[in-house]
């Protein structure tokens, strides 16, 4: 099954880099849910929980920016902790 790359970076550090079947952010005007195939994006991130994997690594975020390329999703996140 494919999977897709998962980068979370903070302005402290980054704080996850693997491979996951899915994500879930909060976007600005809502959640996104992205999967392996997804259509090249940016979206600015609101605050809410970052989900990885369906669940298995979570994260409080707070503003920032997603973008999804390739299947390879980068979270650029202004403040964030891991729950």
């Amino acid at each position: 099954m494919a999977a897709l790359k998962v980068s979370v970076i903070s302005p402290e550090a980054t704080l996850f880099e693997g491979e996951a079947p899915s994500v879930t952010a909060p976007a600005f005007d809502g959640e996104v849910g992205i999967l392996p195939l997804h259509a090249p994006m940016v979206t600015v991130l609101g605050a809410g929980v970052l989900s990885i994997g369906g669940g298995a690594t979570r994260f409080q975020v707070e503003g920032g920016f997603l973008q999804v390329v390739d299947d390879v999703v980068r979270v650029v996140t202004e403040k964030a902790s891991k729950l």
